[in-house]
């Protein structure tokens, strides 16, 4: 088969996959996938720019309490369009920095596959099981587009937000039952939108849940157009003007179609520990080992190094003294603070003590170094490398081949329950008891005939 038919190869993959292709343990992990985003969807209420982005769907919803839509908006419990609504979730998904990360692609799928999904599943009133499959088919397309981009493209863009379309687009149009050919169109459509560059991070800038809000509405959009018979570009990936054209330099096709239904690549997606670019988390869990195998205090400490991979340094070296609670979340040095005093860096953590003195000063003694071995092993390991220089004149060094998350150190079904209880009790966007509620049915997902609202209205 030669490259001219990966995208239509990727796009048959997507319409024609079925319950019965999946493998039970990868059904499993799609609920456990699910459970984990709505903790995040949840924790983004009451950040401003979650709340500018959903004021704006529901402003242009053209809805009023009478006439409301059919999907859920959750930290508002209003009702909007599908194409609105999936805005709105996904924005809210991926502010906290607790969603799901792919290491090999470096991709965030859930906050770009589930919101749309959702949306989708309650306007036509699909069963759990169907939504399960929407989100595999999102993850296995998002996370080979991820991967086929490589590491140029994520130098300059968040690929969360440029493979993110071709993701929404896939898991809506395996819902909408869109054949082979039209998954194809969907595919040229989402793909023609992708957009999201790194350069907010300078500025503190809102632009990160823009990404993921565009992302999900553009794909949604673009599989329900391809319904209708609106065309797109047949190889839109890596076509002589396609998507690898104009944003990597290092693309591979291999990628895209890499062991199609029988390497499932949803298996091998992270869930995210602390509150913060997952980039930080291999040197955070590094430091913290030292930290207790030692019996260290912050006083006892007079510098950190992190030998991290290049990315690491592209994405968190712009960040040098963040403003925000978000900036800081990008910023290595406020992560291993925030770790050396606390010992996580959660919500809580960093929305009350990223700016604290003892925070800030132990952060500027904290600094980045290339690693050839960790440059090497990633994207497909994130090796955690630190050196732990003691006033005493001591240099410990601590290593993680595995951060808390990733698929060999996994979370357990309490942890994300726990986690996600946590998220929205941080948010106050939802109840204990109807958070409770709303998980039972996640985990129950699968039994449900037909997906309606998970939280109760206002």
């Amino acid at each position: 088969m030669t490259t001219e038919h990966l995208s239509r190869e990727l796009a048959s993959f997507a319409a024609n996959l079925k319950i019965a292709d999946i493998p039970s343990e990868v059904i499993s992990r799609a609920e456990d996938l699910l459970v984990d985003w709505f903790g995040s969807a949840i924790a983004g209420k009451g950040s401003r720019p979650v709340e500018t982005i959903t004021q704006f769907a529901q402003n242009m919803s053209g809805f009023d309490a009478t006439h409301a839509g059919p999907s859920e908006i959750l930290i508002t419990r209003k009702t909007s369009s599908p194409l609105l609504a999936a805005m709105a979730n996904a924005a809210a998904s991926h502010v906290a920095e607790q969603d799901d990360v792919h290491n090999g692609s470096v991709f965030h799928p859930a906050t770009v596959v589930f919101p749309p999904a959702l949306a989708c599943a309650q306007a036509i009133g699909t069963s759990g099981e169907d939504l399960l499959v929407a989100a595999v088919a999102g993850y296995e397309v998002g996370i080979r587009v991820g991967e086929f981009l490589g590491r140029s493209h994520y130098k300059v863009f968040h690929t969360t937000g440029t493979a993110g379309t071709i993701a929404a687009a896939a898991s809506v149009g395996r819902l909408l039952k869109l054949n082979p050919e039209q998954m194809l169109h969907a595919f040229g459509s989402a793909g023609t939108q992708s957009a999201g560059l790194w350069e907010f991070l300078r500025d503190a800038a809102d632009s990160k849940q823009l990404h993921t809000a565009h992302a999900a509405s553009t794909g949604l959009m673009s599989a329900y157009i391809a319904h209708a018979g609106f065309t797109g570009a047949q190889h839109i990936l890596e076509g002589k003007q396609g998507l690898a054209a104009g944003m990597s330099s290092d693309a591979d096709p291999s990628k895209l179609v890499d062991r199609l239904g029988t390497r499932w690549a949803l298996a091998e997606t992270s869930f995210k520990y602390h509150a913060s670019c997952r980039h930080t988390h291999p040197a955070a869990d590094a430091l913290l080992q030292v930290m207790l195998a030692n019996k260290l205090k912050p006083s006892d400490i007079a510098k950190v190094e992190t030998l991290v991979h290049q990315g690491a340094i592209d994405v968190l070296g712009p960040v040098t003294d963040p403003a925000t609670v978000h900036q800081s979340k990008f910023s290595m040095g406020t992560v291993l603070a925030l770790i050396a005093h606390y010992q996580f860096a959660g919500l809580q953590e960093f929305d009350e003590h990223f700016h604290d003195d003892t925070v800030c000063l132990f952060r500027d003694r904290v600094t980045m170094t290339l690693d050839p071995e960790v440059d090497g092993a990633y994207p497909q390991r994130w090796i955690g490398k630190v050196k732990v220089h003691l006033n005493n004149g001591q240099i410990l060094d601590g290593r993680v081949d595995e951060p808390k998350g990733d698929p060999g150190n996994t979370l357990s079904r309490t942890e994300i329950t726990d986690k996600a209880m946590r998220l929205a009790a941080f948010s106050g966007g939802a109840s204990p008891t109807e958070m409770s509620k709303a998980i039972d049915l996640l985990w129950n997902v699968r039994k449900q005939a037909k997906i309606g609202s998970l939280l109760p209205s206002n």
